[in-house]
């Protein structure tokens, strides 16, 4: 240690008393940390490219400063999807502090990191008040049938107006538009539930069949006056 010889002249004076760094609310409990193997908890982010043309949702199990298990979903980017890949091997089984401080191969993965970081480390989990924290595999109950990506894609122009394509529950193949053309209603098919009976030995029609749903006002009885289809009408 080399000290300035300002430093060096001065005389050395007692320490007042040390009371340790402000407790932080962890799975049920209030801890002073110290060091990253201190903190735990259950918490998601979102971080984005530089560009900003695509954006991840991060989702974090720490334990004991350790990440066990990892939840990467991207959106607007297909070279994203391929990092995300990457990040949820790079994750798993590193430090906090080594997260952050690793390439996760794609600046929104990489930003996403970063909130989750401040988020845990400051105490703000969704797990803080929650004793134990969270199971390892609880990040999948975010997920819909068939573990899929609850997803919204909605198109609009001034000139024809919205376009609704994904929704919560699955692709939207037909919208219900009454007499003055508003949108009230949607038809959709769940494409989890649809791979699940095809796994199960379903044809893809059949499977298909029982998987579609309807959301809003959508018949002739509910004042439905025509179906459109959103991609091509």
């Amino acid at each position: 240690m080399v000290y300035t010889s300002e430093v060096e002249h001065m005389c050395p004076l007692a320490k007042a008393t040390y009371h340790g760094p402000a407790p932080i609310p962890s799975e049920g409990k209030w801890v002073k940390v110290k060091e990253i193997k201190d903190v735990s908890g259950f918490t998601h982010g979102v971080g984005w490219c530089a560009p900003q043309q695509g954006a991840c949702k991060l989702t974090l199990n720490v334990k004991d400063g350790i990440i066990e298990e990892a939840l990467v979903e991207t959106l607007g980017c297909s070279g994203m999807t391929h990092s995300a890949a990457m990040a949820s091997e790079i994750l798993i089984g590193k430090t906090l502090l080594e997260a952050l401080n690793t390439d996760l191969v794609c600046d929104a993965i990489n930003t996403a990191m970063r909130e989750l970081f401040l988020q845990i480390v400051y105490g703000r989990t969704q797990s803080a008040f929650s004793e134990g924290g969270l199971s390892i595999g609880a990040s999948l109950e975010d997920l819909g049938k068939g573990l899929r990506s609850q997803v919204g894609t909605i198109f609009a122009t001034k000139a024809k107006g919205p376009r609704y394509l994904e929704m919560a529950e699955g692709y939207v193949e037909k919208v219900a538009v009454d007499a003055d053309g508003a949108i009230i209603g949607y038809k959709f098919i769940h494409f989890g539930r649809m791979m699940d009976f095809i796994k199960k030995g379903d044809d893809p029609a059949t499977a298909m069949d029982k998987s579609r749903g309807s959301y809003g006002r959508t018949t002739e009885e509910d004042g439905a006056v025509k179906l459109i289809d959103p991609r091509h009408e």
